[in-house]
Parts: structure tokens; C-alpha cells; sequence
């Protein structure tokens, strides 16, 4: 069982900050946005500036073996306290494997940094038993896209400023689950809103290219209210600009209302408040739509919803030879939701 499976990226990040490192690092896994923070870290923190031209090595993975990773993994220090070998891409190398005969014993004055992405490595071998025993092993797994906006609340969070849910929503349902993206565009904000320290549905509408009108945070409050001439609106919009407006991302969010909505009509309290506790919702104001959807969609009705979603899933995907573009697709969806 390995020593620290379970260990979190806010506790590798503490660590490091506090001056805490570890030998070894493999770094792996889907989500690549954790993995580059943490090399991030262990790069500013290990070294100081005046150490990095002598004692910083970047090997890259496409262009590399492991001898050579091994080889400058065991040089000595010049002038500090420590060296930093850090190893990207190396899901590209095909003799990783053979890394064990350096971490069965790794040097105590080198910090190798392993960044094996998009992928996760077969835990079961020595080299991954070795790590584990003398370093640390993470694994950065992709984050759910219903709990994108709970990482937009923690990272503005993180950063000094605020974010009202409904433009974390927009945020989400604008970039999707690509992490680098979404922090990169609210980093962005932040410089934009300078001293104001907030950032609302506004700023994110006029910085981030997201139409106030045609979005799916609209499409979704013209589906609630049973509003066709404005739903079919905003699919024709889409159709204009699918780049921006893929399908896969609507799906999501109709997907994660309806969810929710099903186990709202089987809440006993039925309340603003009750069903922003039953439901996990930041706000009893977000309770407002659930409230909004129980009058207008029926539990029976609702469930075969659900079942519609996970059936145009599959045709936008192709099923069964699916040739129907997702305009259409997502129009025929709409009306039989709505109908």
C-alpha cells in the first residue's frame, strides 16, 4: 500500500511551500493543469535564482532516454544545497521502466521531477513501488465538469477577488473542463477589474467573448421557463458559431439541471432552503430555477429527459451511423424537452 496514496495537491503544494520536498516526484495522469503547478512550485521553491544557470536540468522525453535522466539525476550540486532534474513529457519515453535503477536509491541532493502526462502509469510495477517508499506518487485526474465552478470559486478564491455563481457558470460553460484555459482567462479578468476585486456575470460577458444573449446559461433558463422562441434563438446562434458553442458542453449542463431536478422532486422540503441543502447549491437563490423546473417538468417527464440527453449523447458521437449535425440535433433535443 503506498505510504502517502492519498495525499491531495493542496498538501503536495503546502509542503513545498514550507520548504518540504521529496527525492523523487512522478507527476501523472489526465488532467496536466495539477502536474504543471506542482513542477511550478518545486522549480521556484528548490532553487534559488543565482542556483537555477548551474543546477536547473529540463530534460524533455520526446528527445531523451533514461540514462541520461539517470545520469544527470546523480551529478552533484555546484554551489547549493541541492540540484533540480525536472523530466517532461516523459509518457513519450519507451524506456521509462528502467528509472528503477535510480529510484531504488536516489540521490539525496537531487529533486527529480517526473511529469508523465495524459495518461496513468501502471501502478503495479517496482519503479512506481520505489517512488512511492522514497519520494511521492500523484495522480491528477480530470475534474468533473460539474465541479468546474467550485474550482472557479477556490481559485478566485486563492487569488484575493470574488465570483458570483452565475458568471463562475458561464465561465464553465464558455471554456469547459480545460483547467490552463479557465485560469488563464481569469487571471485575465483580474488584471482587468483592477481594484474592484469582484468578478461578475458582466465583466465576464464583455472579456471573454461570451454572448449576453445567446449562451448556455440561456439556453437553459429558456428551457426552465418553457420559453421556445428563445430556446430555438439560441440554438440557431449556435449553429452560427459551433467553434464556441459545442455540443458536448450544452448536453452537460441540461444533463447536470435535470439530474439535479429528479432528486429535487423526491426532497421532502421543497423550500429555497431546503433545496439548496439537499442539493449541494451554493445559494438559496440558486434554488430558484430547481423551484421554477418542479412546476414545469414533472418527475415522470423529468426522467425521460435524462433518458433523451444520454440518447442525443450518443448520436452526437455518431450511434448507430448518426449523420445529423448538431444543430439539427440539438433543435429536435430542445422541442422534444420542451414538448
Amino acid at each position: 500500500m503506498a505510504k502517502k496514496e492519498s495525499i491531495t495537491y493542496k498538501e503536495i503544494i503546502n509542503d513545498i511551500t514550507s520548504g518540504k520536498f521529496k527525492p523523487v516526484y512522478f507527476l501523472m495522469g489526465e488532467e496536466p493543469y495539477f502536474i504543471d503547478r506542482i513542477t511550478d512550485a518545486i522549480e521556484e521553491k528548490a532553487l534559488l535564482p543565482e542556483e537555477r544557470d548551474f543546477n536547473l536540468t529540463t530534460i524533455y522525453g520526446a528527445d531523451s532516454d533514461i540514462a541520461t535522466v539517470i545520469n544527470a539525476a546523480r551529478r552533484f550540486p555546484m554551489m547549493a544545497e541541492r540540484q533540480l532534474v525536472i523530466v517532461k513529457e516523459a509518457q513519450m519515453m519507451s524506456d521509462i521502466d528502467k528509472l528503477e535503477f535510480y529510484t531504488k536509491s536516489p540521490s539525496p541532493s537531487t529533486i527529480l521531477v517526473i511529469n508523465y502526462k495524459y495518461k496513468k502509469y501502471d501502478t503495479r510495477k517496482k519503479l512506481i513501488k520505489d517512488i512511492t517508499d522514497k519520494g511521492l506518487v500523484f495522480e491528477s485526474k480530470k475534474i468533473y465538469d460539474d465541479k468546474i465552478p467550485d474550482f472557479i470559486l477556490s481559485y478566485v478564491k486563492s487569488k484575493g477577488c470574488t465570483i458570483d455563481g452565475k458568471a463562475a457558470l458561464m465561465i464553465t460553460n464558455f471554456i469547459g473542463n480545460n483547467l490552463s484555459r479557465v485560469c488563464s482567462e481569469i487571471d485575465k479578468l483580474i488584471v482587468t477589474i483592477g481594484n474592484n476585486k469582484k468578478i461578475t456575470s458582466e465583466i465576464v460577458e464583455a472579456n471573454i467573448g461570451i454572448s449576453k444573449d445567446f449562451n448556455n446559461f440561456e439556453l437553459l433558463k429558456a428551457v426552465i421557463t418553457k420559453d421556445s422562441y428563445k430556446a430555438n434563438l439560441i440554438c440557431n446562434q449556435f449553429a452560427k458559431d459551433p467553434k464556441n458553442n459545442p455540443m458536448v458542453l450544452t448536453l452537460s449542463v441540461l444533463f447536470s439541471f435535470f439530474s439535479n431536478l429528479m432528486l429535487a422532486h423526491y426532497c421532502k422540503d421543497k423550500t429555497e432552503q431546503g433545496l439548496a441543502a439537499d442539493l449541494n447549491l451554493r445559494s438559496s437563490y440558486a434554488a430558484r430555477d430547481y423551484l421554477l423546473g418542479l412546476r414545469n417538468y414533472k418527475a415522470f417527464k423529468t426522467m425521460e429527459i435524462i433518458s433523451l440527453l444520454r440518447l442525443f449523447d450518443a448520436k452526437s458521437k455518431g450511434f448507430e451511423g448518426n449523420s445529423i449535425s448538431e444543430h439539427e440535433l440539438l433543435k429536435e433535443l430542445i422541442f422534444k424537452i420542451m414538448h
